[in-house]
């Protein structure tokens, strides 16, 4: 038992380093046990997620100020959610973008539209941000791709 909760726990760290940045990290107790029947039910249903490749594009982030305010798509903008805007994609469209300096990737959803400045094409909520780690640049380019979930779910 003892093997397998430390396994699961390598695993769960290992699968939110692209979505976190370490400086927010929660407190795990690690006395805490795994039920080993939800771990067997995860692996047996897993869901393939496929991802289309929409390329390279210039992404930027925004927060403090639009924070609390309406999106574009009626929503309250949150700074600290994982969200995006972006001019043309549909509204609830999923992203994984990746920074190709370090690696990081997160997931976002489109809820805004924007960016309205010339040669961006994303706009990242401040959330997305640290997690890709590009605060300090404010504007880099990102590895783009949809995330495409089975059409039997």
């Amino acid at each position: 038992m003892k093997k397998v909760s430390i396994i699961a726990l390598f695993l769960l760290f290992v699968m939110t380093v692209g979505f976190f940045d370490f400086k927010d990290s929660v407190a795990v107790n690690l006395d805490m046990p795994i039920d080993e029947t939800y771990l067997d039910e995860i692996v047996e249903n897993k869901i393939d997620i496929n991802f289309d490749e929409l390329g390279t594009m210039k992404a930027s982030w925004y927060g403090p100020k639009f924070h609390g305010k309406n999106t574009a798509n009626g929503e309250v903008y949150d700074q600290y959610s994982f969200t995006a805007a972006h001019k043309k994609l549909p509204f609830g469209t999923m992203l994984k973008v990746t920074n190709p300096e370090n690696g990081k990737f997160v997931v976002v959803r489109i809820n805004d539209r924007g960016p309205y400045i010339k040669g961006r094409q994303l706009d990242l909520s401040k959330r997305a941000a640290l997690a890709l780690g590009m605060m300090d640049e404010g504007v880099i380019k990102v590895n783009v791709e949809k995330v495409v979930l089975p059409t039997y779910l």
